[in-house]
């Protein structure tokens, strides 16, 4: 009965630690739509060309269709590590920076900080 009982304790921290991971990817706040650098209403949440897509996986935007390949948070801010495919079959890695305002937007900026941007949430 004990060798069960181990047996079945063991079973359970097994799937604990296989599913933890799956639940750290929930706490990934910055999911949804945002338009880059102006208030997304009206006519310019329709602008493909200032249109950003977050997902848990993927970031997608007019410059690039970008693989989140790791992230990490620290309070407020998000770093992800990203392969982004880019026009002209050219693929670039990098890492960025996503930091949560108190206003629902995100303060955007790239390891070489070439693309500082301020990401305003589009209602859903």
């Amino acid at each position: 009965m004990l060798n069960t009982i181990a047996r079945g304790g063991a079973v359970v921290a097994v799937l604990v630690a296989a599913l933890l991971p799956a639940f750290g990817d929930d706490d990934f706040p910055i999911v949804g739509t945002y338009t880059k650098d102006e208030v997304c209403k009206g006519d310019t949440a329709k602008r493909a060309d200032i249109v950003v897509k977050i997902t848990r996986h993927n970031i997608e935007s007019s410059l690039a269709s970008c693989t989140i390949l790791k992230k990490r948070r620290e309070g407020r801010a998000i770093q992800v590590q990203l392969e982004c495919k880019m026009s002209g079959d050219l693929t670039i890695m990098g890492d960025a920076t996503f930091t949560q305002r108190d206003d629902n937007a995100l303060d955007f900026d790239d390891q070489d900080h070439t693309s500082p941007a301020v990401l305003h949430k589009c209602s859903q």
